[in-house]
């Protein structure tokens, strides 16, 4: 599953978190601070890992 970063406007606190894209399209993120649901999505890098064998 993919990690979202946000960002809290009511408390100003930066978090990770995993959520499916469903999840992630319906708006179930919440701070785990304040609880607020009024976050801004940060940018975030990415990793990809394969089975392939080097």
């Amino acid at each position: 599953m993919p990690s979202y970063e946000y960002r809290c406007p009511k408390c100003s606190k930066k978090f990770t978190l995993i959520l499916s894209i469903g999840e992630h399209e319906a708006g179930k993120a919440k701070c785990p601070k304040c609880g607020g649901k009024k976050l801004e999505q940060l940018i975030s890098a990415f990793q990809v890992k394969t089975s392939r064998k080097s």
